[in-house]
C-alpha cells in the first residue's frame, strides 16, 4: 500500500525517526482540504511514547478541521535543522515522514495532559502552562495521527 524509499541507502532507522518527531517542535501536516485539494500547514506537535501517537491542538473551528471531519488520512512531515560536514557548504538534512489516520480525542483530561506536554516543548514556566490551559483548555480541539506508515531519510543538499 505504501511505497518504499527509492534511495534506500538514505533511509534512517525508525528509532532516529521516533527522535526526530520528539525533539523537532513543528511540522507539516497535510490534508486533503476543500475540493480534494491538498492542504499542508505548519503545526506544532507532541509525540507520545506511550501510545505511539502524535498529537495536535488546534482550535474547533477552520479549513484544518473541516479537511479533517471529511477525510481522516493524513501525512506529517518534520526535519531538522541540518548540519555540515567538513565545513562543506551543503546541509545533511534528516526529515521523517508519517503517513496515518486521524482520530479526535474527546477526553478533556487527556486534552490537558497532552497540553501540558507539548507545551514543555516550549518553556518550562508552569504557571505559564496551567493558565494557558485554564483559559484556552475549554476552546481547545485535539486530535492525534495514528501512524501507519513511516519513513526518514538523511539527505545532503546539492
Amino acid at each position: 500500500m505504501f511505497r518504499k524509499m527509492v534511495r534506500i541507502k538514505q533511509q534512517i532507522p525508525e528509532d532516529q525517526c521516533i527522535e526526530l518527531l520528539k525533539h523537532e517542535k513543528r511540522g507539516v501536516l497535510s490534508v486533503l482540504g476543500d475540493d480534494d485539494y491538498p492542504y499542508g500547514m505548519p503545526i506544532n506537535h507532541f509525540y507520545n511514547d506511550e501510545d505511539g501517537k502524535i498529537y495536535f491542538h488546534s482550535g474547533k473551528i477552520g479549513h484544518k478541521v473541516d479537511a479533517i471531519m471529511k477525510h481522516d488520512k493524513a501525512s506529517f512531515c518534520v526535519y531538522d535543522q541540518g548540519y555540515r560536514k567538513n565545513e562543506e557548504w551543503a546541509l545533511n538534512i534528516q526529515s521523517v515522514i508519517v503517513f496515518g489516520r486521524i482520530e479526535m480525542i474527546e477526553d478533556m483530561e487527556t486534552i490537558y495532559e497532552i497540553s501540558r506536554r507539548l507545551s514543555y516543548k516550549f518553556t518550562d514556566d508552569e504557571s505559564y502552562i496551567e493558565h494557558e490551559i485554564q483559559n484556552a483548555g475549554p476552546r481547545t480541539l485535539m486530535f492525534a495521527l495514528v501512524p501507519e506508515y513511516m519513513t526518514g531519510k538523511l539527505v545532503k543538499e546539492a
